[in-house]
């Protein structure tokens, strides 16, 4: 059979199942195509689902007879399970494949024990006279409290701190929020890491200096100090101003976003970077820590050179008496 009259008896055939697909119905379509030729039909429409040399891409007549049978099987039309049909009798049938199982119905994924977030102990408000739950006073103030953790330089909780609570004197917690309010309109807030800190812990600062051993957090916190020269260094010391209840250790937090400030270095590291006025910082984290500065001496607290982070309340109400209550 020549490649003219194969195309002209295709195109025939699309143009008859066309017409069955209008008429609507697979029992139309198998009508028109017996009364077409029956064996002539099968032959040409086996010869388009087996592309000969003939009928390769390229030589206009395969295009011509695909173009036909998409457009009577496209979906949309009707005419779908008819044009599916015509060709399946034509060819050699295949076996129907499966319906697909539906998948079955995904069960929601635990949650994870680290996703879970532990109660916070309760306050047992049992705090000497004059001393305040500084949240209490500052509820806009962030509040991480390291040493209740063992995300600090001892790498472990520090004794005494049985809750995650910034304790301070009456006085000093009210000069703070006066710095806090300052920083609001600058776009910026105060986070406290240490406020009251129980002589117990200091005590265990001096155990820690001792115990050549422990280097677990050198690396983080003091990578070019030796632990055991951390108090003569002037980094801890034997008798701290936290514990009279009037020092705090604090850092600046975006307003914005509610994210810590970059001041240049971290919170409790040990080395010439954390001092006011080093030259290892940029300015932007220079800034940022004289405005700190700027906010705790106009509401009445003294820096400390070696430690950004460090105020005293200058007129403190208890200038000689240490105290050793627990964080609770």
């Amino acid at each position: 059979m020549s490649r003219t009259r194969k195309a002209a008896m295709l195109a025939a055939a699309a143009a008859l199942l066309l017409s069955a697909c209008d008429a609507g119905g697979q029992g139309a379509a198998s009508g028109s195509l017996e009364a077409a030729g029956g064996s002539a039909n099968a032959a040409a429409l086996s010869a388009a689902a087996s592309p000969s040399p003939a009928a390769s891409p390229g030589n206009g007549a395969e295009p011509a007879a695909s173009a036909a049978l998409s457009a009577a099987a496209s979906p949309g039309n009707g005419a779908e399970p008819a044009a599916s049909a015509a060709p399946s009798a034509a060819a050699s049938p295949a076996p129907a494949e499966p319906a697909a199982s539906p998948a079955p119905a995904m069960s929601p994924k635990p949650a994870s024990p680290r996703e879970e977030k532990k109660p916070v102990p309760e306050r047992k408000r049992k705090l000497p006279s004059g001393f305040v739950y500084v949240d209490e006073v500052i509820p806009t103030a962030q509040y991480e409290i390291r040493y209740f953790t063992d995300y600090n330089f001892v790498g472990a909780r520090l004794d005494g701190y049985n809750a995650p609570y910034a304790i301070l004197t009456k006085q000093a917690a009210e000069a703070l929020k006066e710095a806090h309010d300052f920083l609001a309109p600058k776009g910026y807030g105060l986070k406290i890491f240490d406020a009251y800190r129980p002589a117990k812990a200091v005590r265990q600062f001096v155990a820690w200096s001792k115990d050549a051993s422990d280097q677990r957090m050198k690396e983080e916190f003091y990578p070019e100090v030796d632990k055991a020269k951390a108090f003569k260094l002037g980094y801890i010391s034997s008798r701290s101003g936290h514990s009279r209840g009037s020092t705090v250790d604090l850092t600046l937090f975006e307003r914005k976003t509610g994210k810590e400030a970059d001041m240049g270095s971290p919170f409790d590291f040990f080395g010439d970077i954390s001092s006011h006025g080093t030259p290892e910082i940029g300015k932007a984290p220079a800034e940022r820590r004289a405005l700190l500065k700027r906010a705790m001496e106009l509401a009445g607290f003294k820096p400390y050179s070696k430690e950004w982070w460090h105020y005293t309340l200058e007129k403190e109400p208890f200038p000689k008496k240490y105290f050793d209550f627990d964080i609770e």
